[in-house]
């Protein structure tokens, strides 16, 4: 098979069994990065499968059923969304998430207008590249703790040893599986670890037991019906809470500028997704459109009581292994994943996971984040010898890693962790002379004045 040919373009609709077949495949290629994300903060993995879904319905709606890309949980905002549950409990992280969501709705209607290239005067690759670095590796310690502590946080060879397993599996099939099972690793180093785990009695497994045993004693399909779906536990504004008492100051600065950060990790998404697919999405539906799609996603995600939502580098490599680019396809994977998250058995086989076994996927995805950071300054051919973007690295990493806070209890205000050196970075890149050293060979740049001219072309 050529491969640029296309076995389902976008608006082909394919016949049930393989359409099935082929949502499955996104299905697995997103599950375990998406259940990963809820399960690090203390939300319901439940709830992300069906905010997931649905977000990705949404996304799909406002993109005009062009842009095949399915959304999952955001790594991005795994320690801004436990910052803000310190501030206000899982309501504010859910505000945090709403009002995230409304700026990328801000941007989506800046770009339609402007273009980009104002964007990434902001956030050139020197600002945005070590962020991305401070976000990956501020939760090293938490991976590090997952993977060797027991539930009591004692160290424990035990938990350990699955913990190296299940990354090892990680690792092995990513580097040499091929086909479908290359998209997958994180989901069977998961399934291998939690295998593992249960072989040597580590898993509680009284709840899947207890599920297992109300599915299998119902004595009609309606009774068995009602023991298989449940309703997840969602948090939802105004009938749970209300969101003008959790509002603070403190929860916009730990929450808001992260999404100023992933709106360049969603902008080159849709650059690699625009070359899998042989399309330029970024001038039809626009990029306006899919940031906006992503927003209104995100704005879903709080209103459930789930994480932020993102475009997913897992099922632009399924698209690009397949040459499946229906958007029918990826619709049936959010329609499989929203019944997913209300199978109560599912949820009781993922709730049952033990903490090794995220541990020792978290130590390769978080290592992952820090290193596309890396690789956005590399790719851009940023020179750190020179003076000026050498202080603002610098001084981002040391910031965000060391987790430096500035605090004005007058105002509620707890400015911290990677939010502050996103600050910090972004006024020391305006401030400072010489910012056209910030975009490197200025590949970013001279992208986004292509961005700019296809949202000149949308309007016109």
């Amino acid at each position: 098979m050529n491969k640029n040919e296309k076995i389902l373009d976008v608006r082909d609709v394919p016949n049930w069994p393989k359409w099935l077949t082929l949502s499955l495949q996104h299905l697995f290629a997103m599950f375990g990065a998406t259940i990963l994300v809820p399960f690090l903060t203390n939300l319901s993995p439940a709830v992300a499968l069906v905010s997931s879904g649905l977000g990705t319905l949404a996304y799909l709606l406002i993109t005009k059923g062009r842009v095949p890309a399915y959304l999952g949980s955001s790594f991005a905002f795994i320690a801004p969304i436990t910052g803000a549950m310190s501030a206000g409990g899982v309501e504010g992280a859910m505000v945090g998430s709403f009002l995230a969501g409304l700026v990328y709705g801000l941007i989506s209607v800046l770009i339609r207008m402007f273009g980009l290239n104002w964007l990434m005067k902001i956030l050139p690759p020197i600002v945005v590249g070590p962020v991305i670095i401070v976000i990956g590796l501020s939760l090293a310690s938490t991976a590090v703790d997952m993977a060797s502590n027991d539930a009591d946080g004692n160290y424990s060879l035990t938990h350990l040893m699955i913990a190296l397993v299940t990354l090892g599996v990680t690792i092995i099939a990513t580097v040499f599986f091929r086909g479908f099972l290359n998209i997958i690793p994180v989901l069977l180093g998961i399934t291998s670890g939690y295998l593992l785990a249960l072989g040597i009695g580590l898993v509680d497994g009284s709840q899947v037991k207890a599920e297992w045993i109300e599915l299998t004693s119902a004595s009609g399909v309606g009774e068995f019906l009602t023991a298989l779906f449940q309703v997840p536990d969602f948090v939802i504004p105004f009938a749970d809470y209300n969101p003008l008492n959790v509002l603070t100051l403190n929860i916009v600065t730990i929450m808001v500028p992260i999404a100023f950060v992933t709106l360049a990790e969603h902008t080159g998404d849709q650059m690699v997704l625009s070359k899998v697919a042989g399309r330029n999405f970024l001038k039809e539906p626009g990029l306006h459109r899919s940031i906006a799609g992503d927003g209104i996603a995100t704005i879903i995600a709080s209103m459930l009581g789930g994480p932020p939502n993102t475009t997913y580098g897992e099922n632009i490599g399924v698209l690009a292994i397949t040459r499946v680019f229906s958007v029918f396809v990826i619709g049936g994977a959010a329609v499989l994943a929203i019944l997913f998250g209300f199978t109560g058995i599912v949820t009781a086989v993922i709730s049952a996971i033990p903490t090794a076994v995220m541990g020792g996927v978290s130590i390769l995805l978080f290592g992952i984040i820090a290193s596309s950071g890396l690789r956005m300054l590399t790719d851009n051919q940023v020179d750190l010898g020179d003076k000026r973007n050498l202080i603002i690295s610098s001084v981002i990493l040391v910031v965000g890693i060391g987790g430096a806070s500035v605090k004005v209890p007058a105002f509620n205000l707890d400015l911290s962790g990677m939010a502050l050196a996103a600050l910090i970075g972004v006024i020391l890149n305006l401030v400072l002379p010489g910012k056209e050293k910030g975009y490197g060979n200025g590949k970013m740049f001279e992208e986004n004045e292509e961005i700019k001219e296809n949202a000149e072309d949308s309007a016109a």
